[in-house]
């Protein structure tokens, strides 16, 4: 008989495994409370990402526009035209940087997802490879039978090998519990994970709802515009002074296009040798996504007015936001705004050429700022005099407007 069962009897045999028993339920301290630690943090930190998700979604939709009430701020100035447009362009202004603003928040919220989907994976990963293991070791124990750890005691040949497997014995216990904590400690970290990852994606729903809901309050302005301006022209009873007010709107465009060639070519006087040159190139077609030709270049009926008119460049309609492209290469000599042109843009490019880009939504360059063929340079809006969105291009030499068919190549 093996030396243990010499030593001790059955009581003792039984106390011993009873101590194993309890070595086999009691965790390591050490081991635990680093998990703890660990699992605190993850889920402190995946908290706080939620409280500032709800907060980022309550902040998204108390900055929504309210357009009922800017339209209703907007009834007072409609008397007088002018003040109308460059006040209504304004809170379309503000409405863009708002859209921009959400797409941003967008794709950073994105980003933040694909991140967080990321970090979920792998813990998905590591507790399914500790799932695996814990499979494999339960396995192992089943297949031994109970009389596993029995004959690894009872095989002992002295006191010394019975301690020394004893101890052994807790190692494997001890392992196992280590294991079954940090399995546990995985499935937490993977709901920390799961909660944090539905709140970005309640935010990016509500800031692509924003961008939505911000897009219908800038077309319901532009469509408020447009009713406004027709109905002003088509009223007969102002046809006379609305004539006049077209013509002083033109001269006034004139005057302003007038002053900055006068202004370049100063400048060049004073820096001769290093003015840019046109070299006789095609002009890149400036509204790639335009949809149609709505009002040609030259003289043609007003189609409100129903009185002869100039029209001095090319308008293209196209959808709002959409790029607008450098015709060619130059320099920009203005991106400001006006109440009839709205946005707009001055390119010299040399030789007493320019082109001018009017009605944008957005300005992508600024005065001075080099640019080349095809660059974008701003967005189609319906800022000024417009009726919808729409690109109005125009192109000038010598002082004179000409066609800008000319120049073009689609």
């Amino acid at each position: 008989m093996p030396y243990l069962r010499n030593r001790i009897g059955k009581q003792n045999i039984a106390r011993v495994l009873l101590v194993l028993f309890l070595f086999a339920l009691v965790p390591v301290a050490g081991v635990k409370a680093d998990q703890k630690e660990d699992l605190e943090e993850t889920i402190r930190n995946s908290q706080n990402a939620i409280s500032e998700a709800e907060k980022q979604k309550k902040e998204l939709q108390s900055g929504l526009t309210d357009v009922k009430k800017l339209v209703s701020e907007l009834e007072a100035t409609k008397k007088d035209l002018k003040q109308y447009v460059v006040k209504l362009d304004s809170n379309l202004d503000a409405i863009e940087q708002k859209i921009e603003e959400l797409k941003q928040t967008i794709a950073g919220k994105e980003e933040e997802i694909e991140e967080t989907g990321k970090t979920l994976d792998e813990a998905i990963e590591v507790a399914d490879s500790q799932y695996a293991s814990m499979k494999t070791r339960v396995k192992f124990m089943y297949e031994q039978g109970q009389t596993f750890y029995l004959d690894l005691l009872f095989g002992a040949k002295n006191f010394g090998e019975l301690l020394n497997r004893t101890e052994f014995i807790e190692k494997i216990a001890a392992y196992d519990r280590k294991k079954l904590e940090e399995y546990q400690e995985t499935r937490d970290k993977i709901a920390a994970f799961k909660e944090e990852l539905e709140a970005e994606k309640m935010v990016l729903d509500a800031a692509k709802a924003g961008v939505e809901e911000e897009e219908a309050a800038l077309n319901t302005l532009i469509s408020e515009k447009q009713r406004e301006i027709t109905n002003y022209q088509s009223d007969i009873n102002n046809k006379e002074a609305i004539i006049k007010e077209y013509e002083n709107e033109i001269a006034e465009q004139n005057q302003i296009i007038s002053a900055l060639e006068a202004a370049v070519k100063e400048a060049k006087k004073k820096l001769a040798g290093t003015a840019i040159k046109y070299d006789g190139g095609k002009f890149k077609w400036p509204a790639p996504e335009y949809t149609r030709i709505s009002d040609d270049y030259g003289s043609r009926i007003h189609p409100i007015l129903k009185t002869q008119q100039f029209h001095n460049g090319v308008d293209m309609a196209a959808p709002s936001g959409s790029p607008i492209l450098a015709a060619y290469d130059g320099e920009v000599v203005a991106a400001d705004y006006s109440g009839s042109m709205g946005n707009y843009i001055m390119i010299d490019h040399g030789d007493d050429l320019y082109t001018i880009y009017m009605h944008a939504s957005k300005l992508y360059v600024s005065k001075g700022q080099t640019v080349s063929r095809g660059e974008k340079i701003a967005a189609v809006g319906s800022t000024g005099r417009s009726t919808g969105p729409h690109l109005h291009f125009s192109v000038r030499q010598s002082g004179s407007y000409v066609s800008p068919w000319n120049y073009l190549s689609q």
